[in-house]
């Protein structure tokens, strides 16, 4: 009998332990396992309500209902209900509630909150209000814990305010702020986000400057695949507005079009094989410049 037990129970652990379900069988629990295992967000949203008015780990419910909300479109209400219910929520979940709104502003297009309370959370950070008074925080991502210092969740903070900035067009704004959290903690994504500002304000040289740390590998994160093949593109795109005025003015016409249309045609299969393509394009280039 011993053995079945030590059977049972250890089967039961290994599932918490896949499905990353804590054990009980209280209301959040139950809204846990409908997230987790049943894979049903609206279940999940009921039994995380249910948990928030049982007072069953508040800080946890109200976090983890608002992160389902926004995974299905339901943005409005996660925001709604954060600021509705997070004084039911002690005081060292409050951060980490921030963080979820900032990501649902930015979600739901509201920018305007999304700036003032990132930069409430750098005051807080400046006056001392943050980490408890300790220079690392533990985070967690993924199901996995890890410490962020004060220096990297400034340059995060500010990263975010750069990106919240751009969507306002306030490109100034956002290029100072970029700056600023690259001096603190550089990496490949800001530098990208800051290259895209300075060519908003057609200051191609400096954003190819700024790139090309990407590019050659200098900075954090530039071996992510996503941060290459943003840059890149940001390369290419500089590149175009580098273009000879001459050359552009002659792509942007249409007679350029019809022209090539009509060798196009003449260099029909047809025709002899000893075209002089190359004096062609010379000379058809020269005219239209002409």
């Amino acid at each position: 009998m011993e053995g079945i037990i030590s059977s049972k129970s250890s089967s039961s652990n290994d599932f918490h332990v896949i499905y990353k379900v804590p054990s009980g069988d209280g209301p959040y629990v139950q809204a846990k396992h409908a997230q987790l295992v049943e894979k049903d967000p609206e279940k999940a949203i009921v039994w995380f309500w249910k948990a928030i008015n049982a007072g069953d780990r508040v800080d946890s419910a109200l976090k983890d209902m608002a992160v389902v909300m926004k995974q299905i479109d339901r943005t409005e209400e996660a925001i709604e209900a954060i600021k509705s219910f997070r004084i039911r929520c002690s005081k060292n979940a409050q951060e980490s509630l921030d963080n979820v709104l900032i990501d649902l502003y930015k979600k739901c297009g509201r920018i305007e909150e999304q700036i003032e309370l990132l930069k409430r959370k750098l005051r807080m950070i400046y006056q001392g209000q943050a980490f408890n008074g300790k220079p690392t925080k533990t985070a967690r991502s993924h199901g996995k814990k890890f410490q962020v210092s004060v220096q990297q969740e400034v340059s995060r903070l500010l990263g975010n305010l750069g990106w919240a900035y751009m969507q306002k067009s306030n490109y100034i704004a956002a290029e100072v702020v970029y700056k600023k959290a690259q001096m603190i903690d550089a990496d490949a994504n800001k530098a990208c986000n800051l290259g895209s500002c300075l060519i908003k304000q057609d200051r191609y040289d400096e954003a190819h400057e700024v790139v090309e740390d990407v590019i050659e590998g200098r900075l954090a994160g530039s071996d992510d695949f996503k941060s290459r093949k943003r840059a890149r593109e940001l390369i290419m795109e500089i590149e175009s507005k580098l273009l000879p005025p001459v050359l552009t003015d002659i792509l942007e016409t249409d007679d350029f079009v019809k022209g090539l249309e009509e060798m196009m045609n003449q260099w029909a299969p047809s025709r002899s094989k000893r075209l002089p393509i190359f004096e062609e394009i010379s000379s058809f280039i020269d005219q239209i410049a002409c």
